[in-house]
């Protein structure tokens, strides 16, 4: 390191280049060798000479700043206190398109570790250059400017109104059509890192008129940009119902399930939160998700899933299209979702959050579900926190029809809720009055625990009638 320092200097420019090329090499290589530039104080000679020298140097200078500060924040804070900022800014401005990339690359490696270092290029005033840098010719140019703003405006809203107000929506919903996959991939990314703030930026990104072109995308043969796009309609459709029904209408939610349907894995995952969310917002907005056959996909997602966090989100979505009213129940149920999720719930290597939201999901469901060929499996299979649920909804519908009361007979239900152990006086012993209630008396003794040993005994008990 200390014998490259001298060699920035040479008078030789191809040598200045050269040496700066290695240190930009050996900073990219480990935090440890990136350290020993900062240490070395090698970065003030390169913002001094980001000014003053050739093209190629530049690009070289601006090489060493980003592989520096792509570390860790204490290591691009190192960056910003050198005077690179401004120095990066101008480089924005030049005529040749490689010393802009490099600058915008540096520019957002520095953005992306934290609010404080994103502001910071703000306000060097980067921002508007990085807009102008998306409506280049040049391809590489645009995708290292709108992943710098995408890495600008994924901290805050503050921070995402500053790439708004600089007129960035515009110039990336046009790019949505560009056939480049890296650079919708980039594009996709930063309209999502806007949206997910704040409701009137999701407006913002929506009046651009996004919809229904980025619904293509969804079918793209990159999964990155399928995944990114999917995620910009979560961001925008968990905002307000309005939104929701804004994607509904532009046949965004029959598209995500198409989606949920073809991928698997962390790419299904923002398909899958997605349809939650809308679910969540109000009983129509579920029909739509249930009547679109989303919940068929999302039961094959709970089911397919190895990793938890999306086996967890599958459950969430679920939970919130079955919470509202029978009808969305029964759709649920009848998908057989539900011993899914009590296998889920009751799993021992289920993580903590798949438990949490499986068990969540089942209590949702249960509570609205008088879609009784569903609930009986769970008789049998439930624990006591989860019976309650199971039980309370039999003791609403059998008192009201004769045919259930009779199947959950003839299908052994009454003999299991006789098998139960309730506490006396709890909600559950409760529940198993009102079903017995529904019942003659003989019935439910016949079906009590130990009722044909009791018999047994009153036939050995039984003196026979001697006739003379």
């Amino acid at each position: 390191m200390s014998l490259l320092r001298p060699l920035l200097l040479d008078i030789v420019p191809s040598v200045q280049q050269t040496a700066a090329l290695a240190l930009g090499r050996l900073a990219n290589y480990s935090d440890d060798l990136a350290e020993a530039v900062v240490k070395g104080d090698i970065l003030p000679q390169l913002v001094y000479s980001l000014a003053e020298q050739n093209r190629f140097y530049k690009k070289a200078a601006a090489f060493v700043l980003r592989a520096v500060a792509k570390h860790s924040p204490p290591l691009a804070q190192a960056v910003v206190d050198s005077g690179a900022l401004d120095a990066l800014a101008i480089c924005l401005e030049e005529f040749d398109p490689g010393v802009k990339e490099g600058a915008a690359w540096a520019l957002g490696y520095i953005a992306r570790h934290n609010a404080e270092l994103a502001q910071s290029v703000v306000d060097s005033g980067a921002v508007p250059l990085l807009v102008l840098c998306i409506q280049e010719p040049e391809l590489s140019l645009k995708r290292i400017a709108a992943s710098a703003l995408s890495d600008i405006s994924k901290h805050s809203p503050e921070l995402a109104q500053t790439v708004v107000d600089a007129g960035a929506i515009a110039h990336l919903a046009q790019l949505t059509l560009n056939p480049d996959a890296k650079l919708k991939r980039q594009v996709f990314s930063a309209l999502s890192q806007i949206s997910k703030h704040s409701v009137e930026l999701a407006e913002m990104v929506v009046e651009a008129e996004i919809f229904p072109n980025i619904l293509t995308c969804l079918k793209d043969t990159d999964e990155y940009v399928k995944k990114n796009c999917a995620t910009l309609i979560r961001e925008i459709a968990k905002h307000t119902p309005e939104l929701a029904q804004l994607i509904v209408n532009a046949g965004g939610v029959a598209a995500v399930i198409d989606y949920v349907g073809d991928s698997c894995g962390n790419v299904r995952l923002p398909g899958i939160m997605m349809l939650g969310y809308v679910a969540a917002h109000s009983e129509n907005l579920a029909m739509a998700v249930i009547v679109s056959k989303g919940v068929v996909q999302l039961a094959i997602a709970l089911q397919e899933e190895q990793e938890d966090h999306i086996q967890a989100a599958a459950a969430w979505a679920l939970g919130q299209a079955g919470r509202h009213t029978p009808e969305h129940a029964k759709a649920v149920a009848q998908a057989n979702v539900l011993p899914t999720l009590l296998q889920c719930y009751l799993r021992a290597g289920s993580s903590e959050d798949l438990q949490t939201k499986a068990k969540k999901a089942l209590k949702n469901i249960l509570q609205k579900c008088v879609h009784l060929p569903a609930l009986e499996p769970l008789l049998h299979d439930a624990p006591p926190n989860i019976l309650k649920h199971v039980v309370a909804q039999f003791s609403k519908v059998l008192p009201h029809d004769p045919k259930a009361r009779r199947l959950f007979v003839t299908s052994g239900g009454l003999k299991k809720v006789q098998e139960i152990k309730a506490e006396p006086g709890s909600a559950l012993m409760e529940y198993i009055n009102v079903i017995n209630g529904c019942y003659p008396e003989e019935i439910v003794r016949y079906y009590s625990p130990g009722y044909s040993e009791r018999l047994l005994e009153r036939i050995d008990n039984h003196m026979p009638i001697m006739t003379q």
